[in-house]
C-alpha cells in the first residue's frame, strides 16, 4: 500500500484500530521518522482514544485506555540495547487479552513477542511518500476482510 501523506497513514491506523478485539501484538518497523507513532495515532483514534498519542521513545511505554475496556500498550525500545526488566514487562504485557501492544524497535525484545504476531513496516519512498506491507498470521484472520 502506497500512503502519501501523515492523514492517509493514521487513517490506515485508524482502519486496523477499528477492528482490533484486544489480545493483539503489533510490531511496528520502520526507520526514524517513518511515521511510526503516527500509525500509532490512528490506531488509538480505531480504538476510540482520545488522549494525544506521543512517541514513548524516553518514557519506553505508554499506556492509554480504549472502547471495550481495551488497553493500548505502546512500547519502544529504540534507547535500549538491554531491554532488561522491560522485557519482563512486555512479555505479561503480550499475554493480557484486554491489551494491544504495539511495539517499536523490538531488536532487543524479539525472543519474548509472540510467534504469531502483526508486523507492519513502513518504509520511504525515492518520490514523495511511504509504503505499508502489513504481515497478519492466520490468527489475525479477522483484520483482513
Amino acid at each position: 500500500m502506497i500512503i502519501h501523506n501523515s492523514e492517509e497513514l493514521e487513517s490506515c491506523g485508524e482502519q486496523l484500530g477499528s477492528r482490533l478485539k484486544g489480545g493483539e501484538v503489533i510490531e511496528l518497523i520502520g526507520d526514524v521518522g517513518a511515521g511510526k507513532t503516527t500509525f500509532v495515532r490512528g490506531l488509538a483514534r480505531g480504538l476510540a482514544i482520545d488522549d494525544p498519542i506521543t512517541s514513548p521513545s524516553f518514557t519506553i511505554n505508554c499506556n492509554y485506555a480504549g472502547r471495550d475496556g481495551i488497553l493500548l500498550r505502546h512500547y519502544d525500545f529504540y534507547r535500549l540495547n538491554d531491554a532488561g526488566i522491560m522485557q519482563m514487562e512486555l512479555a505479561e504485557a503480550s499475554s493480557d487479552r484486554t491489551a494491544v501492544v504495539v511495539v517499536e524497535w523490538a531488536d532487543s525484545v524479539k525472543d519474548v513477542l509472540p510467534t504469531e504476531h502483526i508486523v507492519i513496516k513502513i518504509n520511504y519512498l525515492p518520490t514523495d511518500g511511504r509504503s505499508i506491507q502489513m504481515i497478519v498470521p492466520k490468527t489475525y484472520n479477522y483484520l483482513v476482510s
